[in-house]
């Protein structure tokens, strides 16, 4: 543990605030950018191929770069071949398809053709002709990309501050049936999936909201924001507020704020979830302070378990598909992997990045059918600022036999009474 390096993944030409991996296609999807600033820094989607070298190295090679004009990226959500990223104040649902290259031609003749009448719609037309003509604008990542087609499905409004709209988080429903979103505004915003129709909007929480999720059935929607509130929700009535304090007394009134919250499986238990939450100092002070994770039941949303983690100062949180670990990104750029069960720190990195980590994730145990952690019990990969993407591995932990041990104990009770015999004869 400490301070070490970790080889980069990947380094790409912009920032990157956003990073996920498709199961279904195999595909890893970075996203980033410089904003509308004229700094001469891109805004574009990356698809790359991540493959496993041996039992541990990982490679990523760029497939398709998806120029996102002059709005950055800045967070997202995958599901079943649809993107939904986060520009600005709008949401925007991109599809894509790995395909031959004569079923990519075919792909971008029927998207272009459906996609007439709007003048977004002609400006992806106009681009996805660049990338196919020599000399083109996208003539860069032309020859990396031969067999990736994205295509812009809709633009939907998500949030409407009237000073500077800005989504800061987006999810699918686990059955992808919704899709859910929040920004500065405090409105959190579902939309049936695919057909788009708005299903909910109502206001969560004063202010911006940082975080939300959805739990498996679509039971309940919790949300985090900067008023110092975690919230459960049915449909848009409130079912409960959330108060990690209860387990610091310590801890004064509002010093701290929600960051993230995330739902996870319990190991072993198939329908046993838990709730994970983030607290941050809400202000800087010269003697900083603590950060915390907390665990909550899921049904009584009571918390069973907070610990202090450190005083860097988290900034953002993800979680296995098992639900055995936790990941944490720092403002400072650590990354971290915490054991869910204990809230205990397994892997720690310090300034594995130098500059705030913006999005984990953790890799599925298969992509696209093939086993893709190794010999890694859990392998996380992070983005942030200094646009490099980096691999987090936790080599698999070896399991004592249970066999074994009896034997042994067995062994020590047997020593232990020829010891005693040896030394006071008669004595048993």
């Amino acid at each position: 543990m400490g301070k070490r390096r970790v080889p980069d993944l990947y380094r790409s030409p912009f920032p990157l605030y956003a990073v996920r991996v498709d199961p279904s296609t195999g595909l890893l999807i970075t996203a980033g950018g410089g904003g509308a600033s004229k700094t001469g820094i891109k805004n574009a989607v990356h698809f790359l191929d991540l493959q496993l070298e041996g039992d541990q190295q990982y490679s990523a090679t760029l497939l398709h770069a998806h120029d996102t004009d002059t709005r950055a990226t800045m967070n997202m959500a995958v599901g079943d071949g649809v993107l939904a990223a986060g520009q600005d104040g709008t949401c925007c649902l991109l599809t894509f398809k790995v395909c031959s290259p004569k079923q990519r031609g075919a792909a971008q003749s029927e998207g272009n053709d459906s996609q007439k009448g709007s003048v977004r719609q002609r400006d992806v037309k106009r681009r996805a002709g660049e990338e196919a003509e020599p000399g083109g604008r996208g003539s860069d990542t032309r020859a990396e990309t031969p067999n990736i087609v994205v295509t812009h499905l809709a633009d939907v409004q998500s949030d409407l501050n009237p000073q500077e709209p800005l989504q800061k988080v987006v999810r699918f429903s686990p059955d992808k049936s919704l899709l859910l979103t929040g920004g500065t505004d405090g409105h959190v915003r579902v939309w049936e999936f695919p057909s788009l129709k708005k299903k909910l909007d109502f206001k969560a929480h004063e202010g911006e909201i940082e975080d939300l999720d959805l739990s498996p059935g679509n039971k309940h929607l919790v949300t985090v924001g900067r008023d110092f509130a975690c919230s459960v929700w049915s449909g848009n009535q409130m079912a409960a507020a959330l108060n990690w304090e209860e387990t610091t007394p310590q801890v004064a009134p509002k010093s701290h704020r929600y960051l993230a919250c995330r739902f996870g499986r319990v190991e072993d238990q198939k329908d046993a979830l838990r709730l994970y939450t983030v607290q941050i100092p809400h202000k800087r002070s010269r003697k900083p302070a603590a950060c915390y994770l907390t665990k909550w039941d899921s049904k009584s949303f009571l918390p069973m378990l907070t610990s202090a983690c450190g005083v860097e100062v988290f900034s953002c949180l993800t979680v296995s598909d098992s639900g055995t670990f936790l990941g944490l990104g720092t403002v400072t750029g650590s990354v971290a992997i915490y054991i869910a069960f204990s809230l205990q720190r397994l892997y720690y990195v310090q300034e594995s990045h130098g500059i705030v980590v913006t999005d984990l994730v953790f890799l599925p145990n298969t992509l696209k059918g093939r086993s893709i952690k190794g010999t890694n019990e859990a392998v996380m990969l992070s983005v942030a600022v200094d646009s490099r993407c980096q691999v987090h591995a936790v080599a698999r932990r070896r399991d004592f036999p249970v066999w074994l041990l009896l034997f042994l104990c067995g062994l020590l009770v047997v020593a232990a009474v020829l010891l005693l015999q040896h030394l006071f004869p008669g004595l048993l």
